[in-house]
């Protein structure tokens, strides 16, 4: 009995850091999720490999990315990592005229 009164605590911390780990493992998930579902044609993403690209075409687990003109790839919706906010390609642009005038 002693014994596992013992343990009983060691039992506890585990047993909190499962639950926080879920939790936190739920929240990700859901993130993922919402950002799949709010996916439209036009919109500038950022893929899992780094690649950028503008949906051309969406189905129900793909996705068309136009990398350049006129050159279309398709990729699985799971491999899009994010959205490019308006702002952000307004400091993406600017970046490269930079370096274009260089």
């Amino acid at each position: 009995m002693n014994q596992m009164v013992a343990f009983l605590p060691l039992l506890i911390v585990m047993g909190a850091f499962m639950f926080f780990a879920s939790r936190r493992q739920k929240r990700a998930m859901q993130a993922t999720i919402d950002l799949h579902e709010s996916l439209r044609v036009g919109d500038r993403v950022h893929t899992t490999s780094g690649l950028q690209g503008t949906i051309t075409r969406i189905t129900d687990d793909d996705v068309d990315l136009e990398i350049a003109d006129g050159v279309v790839t398709t990729w699985m919706k799971l491999a899009i990592r994010d959205k490019i906010e308006p702002a952000d390609v307004t400091a993406e642009a600017a970046v490269e005229q930079a370096a274009e005038g260089a």
